[in-house]
Order: structure tokens, then C-alpha cells, then sequence
């Protein structure tokens, strides 16, 4: 599957990361005073900053290693290749001799006589000439694990990338989840405010009401944030196997991109996997259609045999005792009908490689979509940043403005409330451009196909796939795998 995803951001400020807020939440709802769901919320933030120093903090790099190292379904694709280079001993086997032990023995009763027979040997069959198929289904088999390894590159950049994004959409979330509980800590006040100048006769009833109106909504808005923050970090857990604790704001790859969009393009369509995979899988295709071939060309075989037969009876005849016999010879068959099957393999081999060759012009369609997807995000999310933070400061100046006119009757609690909500969705809103702009980056690079361990500079122990292949390739027997299985 060839990975879109999303731009990046010069900052990569997914910013702020927090495990707090989520604590004050429940407390709230099992109806804790408010005044203790904010001592609740702040003693958390102060107690996960403190403990958790800069130092022990994960970073994006650490957690696309574990992430390269521990994922399960790429540790399925490497088993996999493995699985394909075996295929090239399997068809390296028809240059090979084969050898068969045989032995029979037979007992008969007859009236007045008991007769013991019996052979024992050994037969060696070589193949001379198979209509090239041994060969063609050698070549075939070796483009076969070219194009596994290229499936498997291509399934690490998708690992790499979805691990990046879980990494950002925990920041995000965990982002969001605190700024719920700043805006509920600033409503609270609200409420508190309001119902004060009540008291006094300074306000009304409609005031107090709208307030803890907001309270609620804010209520159930952490709630939702902290259980995004959850689910954010279960499937992090899931992509990079472990569980995510302080998660250190992460930078766009801004030094690893292309500098334009056509030169994204291009590089895609010379180095993405999943088009390579797709030109070896029509070289594969391409010998298969030749093997098939050779099933109607003559076949060519020697044989030797060596074998021992003895007759044993009693009473004892005069051909009883012990033969001693050898063989050899060459075998010629001709193919002259076989039902039609063997055309039909033919005809079978080639549509296949029709669709191959159809299967390249739609990986090369899907990369391309897939840069020109990312490119624009990419784009898109560095100037939702930029805005964004327009729009926070503009959105902070106009909240204090309206409080202080508040404070001389020009505004109503509603107008305060009303721009403390524009303030939060701001804020919401720069996370996530934040957040988008960084993965972004890494979207680019995996639609590229330059997502890569060695690229970002992992500190792990790149897998090689060649180790395994050069291991079983000209095997000749053995059940136990290069690891010892």
C-alpha cells in the first residue's frame, strides 16, 4: 500500500506534552467540587513535569526504533521473504540429481513349499534437458524474492510512517486533553464570578446559568479529549510496542525533503518500492511464461540403477539364492497432447504477465497521487501553522478586551464565554496543524520511498535480507533454518 499522508511543519511543535488534565476529568464527573477538579488537575501537570525530566523523555527517532524493531506485522513481512528465498532452492532442485532407496519383500505359501522373495537398490535420476524450464523457473523465483524485498521496504516505510503519526497524535491529543482543562479551570472561574456578582446585584440569573452552561459543555469536552488521548495512545502501543510516556515535541524533516513537487515526483517514480516491486513482479511473470513453455519441448533424462534381488524356499529349488543387477540409461519423451492442459498453462502464464505489466501502471498512478497528496498537505499545514498563530494571538487580545469592558458593563458574561471559546478552538486548531505538518514531512519521504531507517539515521540494527537468501540459496539439504529452527 503506498502511503499519501500528511505535511509537515518547520516547528514541529506539536508543542506541549501533558498527561494531566486527563486526572481532573473523572473526579468531576463523580462530582468532586470544581475548585478540586482544578487542585487535582494542576498538581498533576506540576507532578508529571517535575518527575518526568527533558532527559527521559522519548523522542520520534526512539519510538520509530522500537517501532522498526518490535512491530509484529513487519516482523511478518521479513518472515515472509524469508519464506520466498526458499523458493529459489526449491527451483535450483531440478538441476539437482535425485536418489530413491526401493525395497520390496514377499511372502507366499503354496501347498508343501513356503517361498521367501525379495529386492533391495538404489536409483539416480538426473535430468539433461528439460526445455529450459529449471532454468526460466530459477530466474523466475529469483525476481520473485527481488520483489518480496521490495514489498518488505515498502511495509517498513508504511511501519516508520504510521509509528510517526501515533507519535504525533498522542502530542496532539494529550495537547488538546490539557487545554480542555485549562478552558473548564477559566469557565469554573467563570461560574464563580458570576454567581458572586448575583449576590451583589451586579449580575443576573441568565449569567450564572450560561456559565455553568459552558462548565457542562466542558465537561463532557475533557471528557472526549481524554478519551481520544487514550485510544491515541492504544494504538501507539499497537505500531511502536510500547507504552508512550513523555513524548518530546518533534521537527518536520525539512533537510530530507525534495525541493519541489516535480522533483518529488521524479524520484518517486525511480526509487518508490511498490513500483519496483511491481517491475520484478513482471521480470517473475516473465520467466514464468517461458518455464510453461517448456513443458512442450522434449524432456531428456539418465538413470542408474543398482539393485539386489535373493528367492528363498522351502524346500529349497534350484533357482533360490541371491541376483546382483546394475542399469543405466537415457530416457527421451516428446511432448505430443496433453489434454490441453499444458497450453492452458501457457495461455494462463501470459495473461499473468499481462496483469503485471498492468499492475505498474497503477502502483506508478497511485504514487504519483500519493507525492501530490502529501506535497499539498505538506503545503498546506506549514500555512495553517503560521495562520493559526494569528488567529491564538488575535483570539487572546480580544478575551482580555472583552473581560475588561465587562468589567465597565459594556460586555455580558455571554460575549466573555463566546471569546474564550474562540480562544480554545484556536488553540485546538494550532495543535493540530502542528501535528499535521510534522507528519506531513514524514508522508512526503515515504511517498518517495525514501522513509527508510538508515535515512532518518535510526540507531538499529538495519535488517538485511540478503544474510538469509545467501544462506538457503544453493542449499542442497538440511531441515534446519540458517537460525537454527
Amino acid at each position: 500500500m503506498v502511503r499519501g499522508g500528511f505535511p509537515a511543519s518547520p516547528q514541529g511543535g506539536a508543542g506541549l506534552s501533558v498527561e494531566g488534565p486527563a486526572i481532573g476529568l473523572s473526579a468531576e464527573i463523580e462530582g468532586v467540587p470544581v475548585s478540586q477538579v482544578r487542585k487535582s488537575v494542576w498538581v498533576a501537570l506540576a507532578v508529571s513535569l517535575v518527575a518526568l525530566s527533558p532527559a527521559s523523555a522519548e523522542t520520534i527517532f526512539g519510538a520509530l526504533s522500537k517501532a522498526y524493531s518490535n512491530n509484529s506485522s513487519l516482523n511478518s513481512a521479513r518472515a515472509g521473504v524469508r519464506v520466498t528465498d526458499e523458493g529459489v532452492a526449491i527451483a535450483k532442485s531440478g538441476y539437482r540429481p535425485s536418489v530413491v532407496g526401493t525395497g520390496t519383500i514377499d511372502y507366499t505359501s503354496q501347498t508343501g513349499s513356503d517361498i521367501r522373495t525379495g529386492s533391495f537398490g538404489v536409483a539416480i535420476q538426473q535430468s539433461l534437458f528439460d526445455g529450459f524450464q529449471t532454468r526460466n523457473n530459477v530466474r523466475a523465483a529469483e525476481a520473485q524474492v527481488r520483489a518480496q524485498r521490495e514489498s518488505l521496504r515498502n511495509t517498513e516505510q508504511n511501519i516508520l510512517f504510521n509509528a510517526a503519526s501515533a507519535y504525533m497524535d498522542v502530542i496532539r491529543d494529550r495537547r488538546i486533553a490539557a487545554l480542555r482543562a485549562q478552558n473548564l479551570d477559566f469557565l469554573s472561574e467563570q461560574v464563580r464570578a458570576a454567581q458572586s456578582r448575583f449576590e451583589v446585584g451586579e449580575g443576573t440569573r441568565t449569567d450564572v446559568a450560561q456559565a455553568e452552561a459552558s462548565r457542562s459543555a466542558a465537561l463532557a469536552q475533557l471528557a472526549a479529549a481524554r478519551a481520544q488521548a487514550t485510544s491515541s495512545a492504544a494504538v501507539y502501543q499497537q505500531i511502536v510496542g510500547d507504552t508512550p510516556g513523555e513524548l518530546r515535541p518533534a521537527d518536520p524533516l525539512v533537510r530530507l525533503l525534495p525541493h519541489s513537487l516535480g522533483g518529488a515526483a521524479a524520484i518517486a517514480a525511480g526509487e518508490h518500492p511498490a513500483i519496483l516491486a511491481t517491475l520484478h513482479g513482471v521480470d517473475a511473470a516473465a520467466f514464468s511464461v517461458k518455464a510453461a513453455e517448456g513443458s512442450l519441448l522434449p524432456q531428456l533424462s539418465a538413470e542408474a540403477r543398482v539393485s539386489r534381488s535373493f528367492r528363498d524356499s522351502s524346500p529349497g529349488l534350484p533357482s533360490d539364492g541371491t541376483t546382483n543387477s546394475a542399469r543405466i540409461g537415457l530416457t527421451l519423451s516428446v511432448p505430443i497432447y496433453q489434454g490441453g492442459r499444458a497450453s492452458a498453462q501457457v495461455r494462463q502464464s501470459k495473461e499473468s504477465l499481462g496483469q503485471a505489466r498492468i499492475d505498474v501502471d497503477v502502483s506508478r498512478d497511485q504514487v504519483r497521487a500519493a507525492v501530490t497528496s502529501a506535497w499539498t498537505q505538506y503545503q498546506t499545514a506549514r500555512e495553517a501553522v503560521a495562520a493559526n498563530r494569528e488567529v491564538v494571538d488575535a483570539a487572546r487580545l480580544a478575551l482580555n478586551g472583552v473581560m475588561e469592558e465587562r468589567k465597565v458593563g459594556q460586555r455580558t458574561t455571554l460575549d466573555v464565554l463566546n471569546a474564550q471559546a474562540d480562544v480554545i478552538a484556536a488553540q485546538i486548531n494550532l495543535a493540530s496543524a502542528e501535528r499535521d505538518v510534522v507528519v506531513a514531512s514524514y508522508a512526503i519521504l515515504s511517498a518517495v520511498g525514501r522513509l527508510s531507517a538508515s535515512r532518518l539515521g535510526l540507531k538499529v540494527a538495519v535488517y538485511d535480507p540478503q544474510e538469509h537468501y545467501d544462506a538457503v540459496k544453493d542449499k542442497w539439504y538440511g531441515l534446519r533454518t540458517p537460525d537454527g529452527r
